[in-house]
């Protein structure tokens, strides 16, 4: 799915740990326009559990999310 997701922009958070990634995300996410997408690199292997929390959260959809050799990739939506 990642490869038809059209996003803005891109948070590489790797080498980060929690809540490194998500702040990061977060800043990202206010400069963006409504229904843009936020492409996140993390290495942090628990940043899946962390984007899907955030996404409930802060009711910005999370469309997907992809384990990488490194960890993994993350696209958010802002609401």
């Amino acid at each position: 799915m990642s490869e038809d997701v059209a996003f803005v922009q891109v948070v590489d958070a790797s080498g980060l740990t929690c809540p490194l990634p998500i702040l990061r995300a977060k800043k990202a996410l206010a400069t963006i326009q409504s229904g843009e997408v936020l492409k996140i690199i993390t290495t942090d292997r628990n940043a899946i559990r962390d984007f899907q929390a955030f996404s409930k959260q802060t009711h910005n959809p999370l469309l997907s999310q992809e384990e990488t050799e490194s960890g993994a990739v993350h696209y958010l939506q802002r609401r």
